[in-house]
């Protein structure tokens, strides 16, 4: 049996007459990445802060590392859980090498390995001895990844990291997530740019009015939201015949809609004199906004 670093059970959780969370199941395994995707109020945070021990689900079951993270003997999985919020806070009056250096001695890090994070997320020499209140975004952003990633972390709960980082730093970013899953971290990022989620995880959990709507890689997501590629082909002048079921689009160009498992074989069937051909998948983009408008049927069929 795979073994399960976190595990949700049932989980559902109330505030007042507020439905955050609906009968809720999850299960993540060491080195894997998973991305977390929903509107404002789907229950991604709440989520996250029961995950984190923060709250207490009001029926169902929480386990992070073995330990309910919300009991007692939950407090020793803290020591190897980091985390990144949405909206980051840290003292203004501090340096970012006096930040850094605070939270290593909150989790018994060496003062070294603290400092060489700072230069994992490209905060520059002259920026770490800077107070925080002259800090870009984006600078107080790759702070704050430095300290959520302090003393290499088993899991990873990370609330919108990119937010404030450009392009470079961004690709560094995920370059770090990849050596923390090889290390056999479990990492969850929750994202509202699904673009940049598409290349980085594992698989994707689409959450929607607090229900689990999909649970998934991107072929499964696709499969299951019913949204199939798009082939785009030109010709040349005197390509003959034409193949059937294509139908004309802009710039001369012929397009066909298929399931995955029919593309190479309407590719294998396509007659000579084929100039270019395009692969068009839909994006994670795509995928969310067709469960969006299908709630019912994807939470029906979206096991996971």
């Amino acid at each position: 049996m795979t073994p399960r670093s976190i595990i949700l059970e049932q989980v559902c959780k109330s505030f007042g007459r507020q439905i955050a969370l609906q009968n809720v199941d999850l299960a993540f395994a060491p080195g894997e990445c998973v991305g977390l995707v929903g509107h404002n109020g789907a229950g991604k945070s709440t989520l996250i802060k029961l995950m984190l021990g923060l709250s207490r689900p009001d029926s169902g079951r929480v386990s992070v590392l073995g330990e309910d993270p919300a009991g007692r003997a939950g407090a020793r999985t803290r020591w190897v859980v980091g985390y990144l919020a949405e909206n980051v806070a840290l003292y203004p009056a501090l340096t970012g090498v006096e930040t850094i250096e605070f939270y290593a001695r909150l989790k018994g890090i060496r003062r070294a390995d603290a400092l060489t994070l700072l230069s994992r997320v490209g905060l520059a020499a002259e920026a770490r001895l800077r107070t925080v209140r002259t800090y870009s975004k984006g600078m107080r952003q790759r702070l704050a990844l430095a300290q959520a990633m302090l003393g290499a972390p088993r899991v990873l709960l990370l609330d919108e990291p990119t937010s404030g980082l450009d392009p470079g730093l961004r690709q560094s970013f995920y370059e770090i997530l990849h050596e923390l899953r090889e290390g056999g971290a479990t990492i969850l990022l929750s994202s509202h740019q699904l673009t940049e989620l598409e290349g980085a995880v594992d698989r994707v959990i689409v959450m929607a009015h607090g229900r689990k709507m999909a649970d998934g890689d991107m072929l499964h997501l696709r499969r299951l939201a019913g949204v199939a590629p798009l082939l785009r082909i030109r010709l040349d002048q005197a390509a003959r015949p034409l193949p059937a079921g294509w139908h004309s689009a802009a710039g001369g160009s012929l397009e066909l809609t298929c399931a995955e498992e029919e593309i190479a074989g309407r590719l294998r069937a396509l007659p000579d004199g084929v100039v270019s051909v395009e692969i068009l998948r839909p994006s994670l983009d795509d995928i969310y906004a067709t469960f969006l408008r299908q709630p019912e049927t994807a939470a029906r069929e979206g096991g996971g």
